[in-house]
């Protein structure tokens, strides 16, 4: 629902020439009605002289874009290329317009409230990532020290501090601009400050260098995901040598942990690890999927004083004492999104998984449990386990040999839980040729009878339309979900592989000579 305020400001944006000339004389606090306005209608210029008119402490997106009295509609889903350009510019000209500085009131620019998402609804249909964000907002305060430099600017201009709160997204492409930006922070009226940090694709001595940059003590999620060799002696490092005392999420790459391969040495290293970790008061996220951590969760979580919120022990070849580690922690009663993929959970430790599911269900809103070996005669079971999970908003269960039967069965259950948005089944199994193993390499995924697999989605979506629940989006992604990091980098992941791969035919290739 809209406020006749909100439609008398959508009318006095949508001709933006008309509303440019009278900017001047609108009222302060109309700036935020006129500006979510101005989102919605993909009206970039009166953005971008709004911006640049500010007259308000802060411009904060999460509460401008985010659901109003004025208008209920959330945009901050929406980052749209035309109206985030639009903001980032009109900042800059904020910075360099010639009004009075006495006029400037502008403190704080938070941009962390955008969410990246699949499927851009703005007109324009062009989404400005988050790494395309880094790269604007560090351009911006770079050009803007030449332009200082280069005209005769008002002194008082230097005086200028405005605080910009971003969530970065670092690779090897655009290392050397986003090191330059905040190398040369102190200087700039706009203070880059780094709030959640992301790195892929980047050496080891690169990401060591400018996550010191950053700032760690004001850090508050950290993510090294693909392609940053971080492992269990570098993490200690890391944590020895920089502080992260506000720090809630952290998501290390896929296998930084392999007891395997342990040591003595390695066994007090992640005694060590555990320790500091012990010491972020705040973290309540924690992703390391992919890790060999056999019997040794109890030692990395128990040090922990908070109790996690996110846990991601994806592919972690968990045991039976894990599991029951878990189940019983403080940790099970706080648990809002909790990854299990890779684990025979209903073979190998039923009692323990559904008493976690059980401890956590007042609070569970997220649930993935991909390539679990969940089959038909497990779905009576998952569901008692899934009914105390009122709260639950996504359920993500791909890669499990459930028939088309099963999922029908499971999906009459699913409408009944009553915040449930997002659902990902997997392509039931008597679609793929007999004889099918899972789980289903990569090469065999797409081998399956598409019109059957038609057939039976459209009778999934039939009964959620029965059972009036439309809001519920189901889906089969085949290759996992939706990254909007990735997706946004994918060209850049692709020839990081390619010159892996042939490094490593090379470095064969010599070893075959030398032989």
């Amino acid at each position: 629902m809209k406020s006749l305020r909100f439609i008398s400001a959508e009318v006095f944006v949508s001709n933006a020439e008309f509303a440019r000339k009278r900017l001047g004389g609108v009222a302060h606090n109309l700036f935020p009605l006129l500006f979510k306005a101005s989102y919605l209608l993909e009206q970039g210029e009166v953005i971008h002289d709004l911006v640049e008119n500010w007259p308000l402490i802060d411009l904060n997106m999460r509460k401008l874009l985010g659901t109003t009295v004025d208008c209920q509609e959330d945009l901050s889903q929406r980052t749209c290329l035309v109206c985030l350009e639009s903001c980032l510019t009109g900042l800059r000209d904020y910075v360099l317009n010639r009004s009075s500085p006495y006029m400037k009131r502008l403190k704080v620019v938070d941009l962390t409230g955008i969410k990246d998402v699949e499927v851009q609804f703005c007109e324009c249909k062009k989404a400005m990532g988050r790494w395309a964000r880094t790269q604007m907002i560090s351009k911006i305060c770079l050009d803007l020290l030449v332009n200082l430099r280069q005209t005769q600017c008002n002194p008082d201009t230097f005086e200028i501090n405005i605080d910009v709160l971003i969530d970065l997204f670092v690779t090897e492409r655009n290392y050397e601009l986003v090191v330059q930006a905040l190398l040369k922070k102190c200087y700039c009226p706009l203070k880059i400050c780094c709030v959640a940090f992301r790195s892929d694709n980047l050496a080891l001595p690169k990401f060591f260098y400018i996550i010191k940059l950053t700032d760690p003590l004001a850090l508050r999620k950290l993510e090294i995901v693909h392609n940053v060799r971080l492992e269990m002696e570098h993490l200690e490092i890391l944590f020895n040598t920089m502080h992260f005392p506000l720090l809630m999420s952290l998501t290390l790459p896929a296998r930084t942990f392999n007891v395997r391969r342990f040591t003595a040495t390695d066994e007090q290293v992640l005694t060590n690890i555990a320790e500091k970790m012990g010491e972020m008061m705040q973290l309540t996220e924690l992703s390391v999927s992919y890790s060999i951590l056999t019997g040794r969760i109890q030692k990395l979580l128990s040090p922990l004083k908070t109790p996690l919120k996110m846990l991601d022990v994806s592919n972690c070849s968990l045991n039976f004492a894990d599991m029951d580690y878990l189940a019983s922690s403080f940790h099970a009663n706080h648990l809002e999104a909790l990854d299990l993929s890779g684990h025979d959970l209903t073979d190998m430790y039923p009692s323990a998984f559904f008493k976690l599911l059980r401890h956590s269900s007042s609070v569970l809103r997220s649930l993935t449990l991909e390539d679990c070996n969940i089959q038909d005669t497990h779905v009576n079971m998952l569901i008692l386990g899934l009914s105390p999970c009122q709260k639950l908003q996504e359920f993500k269960f791909v890669g499990n040999p459930l028939s088309s039967q099963a999922l029908k069965h499971l999906f009459t259950f699913l409408c009944e839980l009553p915040m449930l948005k997002t659902v990902e089944f997997p392509v039931p199994r008597d679609c793929y040729p007999v004889g099918i193993t899972y789980p289903i390499d990569d090469a065999s995924l797409c081998i399956y009878d598409h019109q059957k697999y038609d057939s039976v989605a459209q009778e999934l979506k039939l009964i959620l339309l029965q059972a009036n629940r439309e809001d519920v989006k189901a889906s089969s992604p085949l290759f996992g979900s939706y990254d909007a990091a990735v997706q946004e980098t994918n060209n850049e992941l692709g020839a990081y592989l390619i010159k892996s791969f042939k490094e490593t035919l090379e470095k064969f290739t010599t070893s075959l000579k030398m032989s």
